[in-house]
């Protein structure tokens, strides 16, 4: 849905192309790498039967989502190598391969197309970032809420909760940096290009710890 919208907004061809392979590794992970027990329905814990965890969970994934796509449009502002446009032509890696046109051209099998949406797609990230910032806040608020009506403490620094805050600073500085600062272009994008990894750590990769109260979220145990 955030695809077709972007889409209508900005008619350009690299957001399909950044957004279905996503989509696709997002469904093979989900049926293919969780084990059968996450699959199957189960009775929530008294701790998980609160309408601020509805609030919470909705919120912060909403957030992920909105960093992300922000992050990866950063990461195609980075091709953009100054003034040159990025073409997207059929060839030997297959339609679809992006290349950088250059005095050289090769000839495709389909006819290629050149834009330099630089400005419009760094734009585009700012905003998609801004409004995941906004998001990633009010996901903060009602879990420490939540937390505090389950277990009493507002918050516990357990790792899914520090990294969060850290991916919050980290967002926080970027978007100090295009406002304040005045960035735009490449800086920023090289900033908000990190993000993506930082988000996927929160997102992914503390739970391997498998511990803390978000111990639920934990994978492979």
């Amino acid at each position: 849905m955030g695809q077709l919208l972007i889409e209508r907004e900005y008619k350009s061809p690299i957001i399909p192309s950044i957004a279905i392979p996503i989509e696709l590794l997002t469904v093979a992970f989900a049926c293919f790498v969780l084990p059968d027990d996450l699959k199957v329905s189960s009775n929530l814990v008294p701790a998980l039967r609160s309408s601020w965890l509805v609030m919470h969970v909705s919120v912060v994934m909403l957030s992920y989502a909105a960093l992300i796509i922000g992050s990866l449009l950063s990461v195609s502002v980075l091709f953009i190598n100054k003034n040159k446009p990025l073409q997207i032509r059929s060839s030997s890696t297959g339609i679809g391969g992006f290349k950088i046109s250059n005095n050289y051209p090769v000839n495709g099998l389909v006819e290629s197309i050149e834009f330099s949406y630089s400005e419009e797609l760094d734009t585009l990230s700012y905003r998609s970032i801004l409004i995941g910032f906004v998001l990633l806040t009010l996901g903060l608020i009602s879990g420490a809420v939540w937390a505090n009506e389950a277990w009493g403490t507002w918050w516990s620094w357990d790792p899914k909760e520090t990294w969060a805050f850290i991916s919050w600073l980290f967002y926080a500085a970027y978007l100090h940096m295009r406002i304040s600062k005045g960035w735009q272009g490449r800086r920023p994008a090289l900033l908000a290009s990190t993000g993506f990894l930082v988000v996927l750590v929160c997102y992914l990769g503390v739970n391997f710890l498998g511990i803390g109260l978000h111990s639920y979220g934990w994978i492979f145990g």
